[in-house]
């Protein structure tokens, strides 16, 4: 195993990857920029590297300064986490070539799954329905215009080089379709550099099911299980559970083994993700696979009793999979709340600033995965993610209940965050019940607009 990791991200992200490579012996450099030296986690590392100025693009963005980070501590591996670098084929193969083992997929698959287009193209070929739609970028609005009349309104407009709900647009008309176009990719170009835009239908009461995958180099690739994911906003994940309450054992057999074929056909390494959104006809359609790990897979954690970290380096050091899928079981169901650093009764704007006291729950089946100490400083430059409250028990109504109990037992001060949000959802009925979709969310909030609405706080 490698003796030490580079972790070429920050906060809540590096703070995760560092926990498990400490408890393998292997020595820990962070990466700390102007904004985030200060953070108390930091002294939990075995070497901090300062990085540049506070601005991501002039530092956690910075391949150089990254490399050279590597380079200059003798990191014998790199580990991207999620965001910024991790799913830039260019700079893993920056990585490869400066003599640095890179923790995930190889550059190739970064690349044929990063373009949304092309993954589409591939993994239809290897069994995957993509949801219907342009079969490469449109690159023009009349050409948009003629792919949505063939498909059928409503539509989706999306960044090829897309992520997080960056560059997405629905369109419900044929009259709105020209702005909504220009809109799509100017946002595209502003954060991914990349204008091109492709086309799907809208599926507009879908549940977006996710399916955790492992592959080695050798061949080898199983399946931990599904996620639900549906309750979002702004095409932004909110809250996510494992299992699907809306997939029976039928639909399970039926589509879990079909994403295991077709990324073995792939030739895929490492841990990645294919989501999927099924419709109420419950067909599966595929809409892209992202080829890292994903800020949800705690619960997946929970059900299997893996470290998906671990796994992952095991992997990059070139070691077949440790399990086969008949040693894959699941326990019980568990559910993920992302606390951010945001006001709800303000649009959501995000709140930076210092806390200036904290609380988190602790109990029997409950996990919180944050970099965050009391006296910290959350900086306006970056992701408003604070903190992930994970609940798990032996069945899906302990988990909810766990999750009410853990949100009550919540304090953070000195900042805004979403924490009455999720305890608002945790008691709506269709929530209790597993009844959602990927609108659900957004329809409820635009429901429930009284100024002492209990999801503002």
């Amino acid at each position: 195993m490698f003796r030490r990791l580079l972790i070429a991200n920050r906060g809540e992200v590096a703070a995760r990857v560092s926990r498990t490579a400490r408890r393998m012996g292997i020595e820990t450099v962070a990466l700390a920029s102007a904004a985030d030296r200060e953070a108390q986690w930091l002294s939990e590392v075995d070497h901090v590297v300062a990085i540049g100025g506070a601005r991501a693009s002039e530092s956690y963005l910075d391949q150089d300064a990254v490399i050279e980070a590597a380079r200059r501590t003798g990191a014998a591996a790199l580990h991207p986490g999620w965001g910024f670098l991790s799913e830039n084929d260019v700079f893993a193969q920056r990585v490869i070539d400066a003599g640095i083992a890179w923790v995930g997929p190889t550059p190739e698959s970064i690349r044929r799954m990063g373009d949304k287009a092309l993954a589409r193209q591939t993994m239809q070929g290897f069994g995957l329905d993509p949801i219907p739609g342009s079969e490469e970028s449109v690159g023009r609005v009349d050409e948009a215009r003629r792919v949505a009349e063939e498909v059928g309104y409503p539509v989706l407009l999306k960044a090829v080089a897309g992520g997080g709900g960056r560059g997405m647009r629905g369109v419900d008309t044929p009259d709105a379709l020209a702005e909504a176009f220009e809109a799509a990719s100017a946002e595209a170009i502003a954060s991914f550099g990349d204008g091109r835009i492709y086309l799907e239908r809208r599926i507009t009461a879908g549940r977006h099911v996710e399916v955790q995958i492992l592959a080695d180099g050798w061949g080898n690739v199983i399946h931990l299980g599904e996620r639900e994911c549906s309750l979002q906003r702004r095409h932004q994940k909110v809250m996510e559970e494992a299992r699907a309450p809306g997939l029976d054992d039928a639909e399970r057999d039926r589509i879990l083994p079909r994403v295991v074929e077709a990324v073995c056909q792939a030739g895929y390494r490492g841990a990645g993700t294919v989501e999927m959104l099924v419709d109420e006809q419950g067909t599966a359609w595929f809409m892209e696979m992202n080829t890292r790990l994903q800020v949800e897979h705690p619960v997946t954690e929970c059900l299997t009793g893996l470290d998906l970290v671990e796994e992952m380096l095991h992997i990059a050091a070139n070691a077949p999979l440790r399990h086969t899928q008949a040693d894959i079981a699941f326990d019980g169901h568990a559910i993920e709340c992302r606390l951010n650093a945001e006001d709800p009764g303000q649009g959501f704007r995000p709140s930076p600033g210092v806390v200036t006291r904290l609380a988190l729950p602790e109990g029997e089946g409950l996990r919180v995965d944050t970099h965050l100490r009391e006296g910290d400083r959350i900086p306006p430059h970056y992701d408003s993610m604070v903190a992930k409250i994970i609940a798990h028990g032996p069945d899906r109504a302990t988990a909810l209940a766990r999750m009410r109990a853990a949100l009550d037992a919540t304090v953070v001060e000195g900042v805004r965050t979403n924490r009455a949000l999720h305890r608002w959802l945790l008691d709506r009925p269709e929530v209790i019940a597993g009844a959602y979709n990927t609108t659900s969310l957004e329809r409820w909030l635009a429901e429930d607009t009284t100024e002492d609405a209990a999801w503002r706080g």
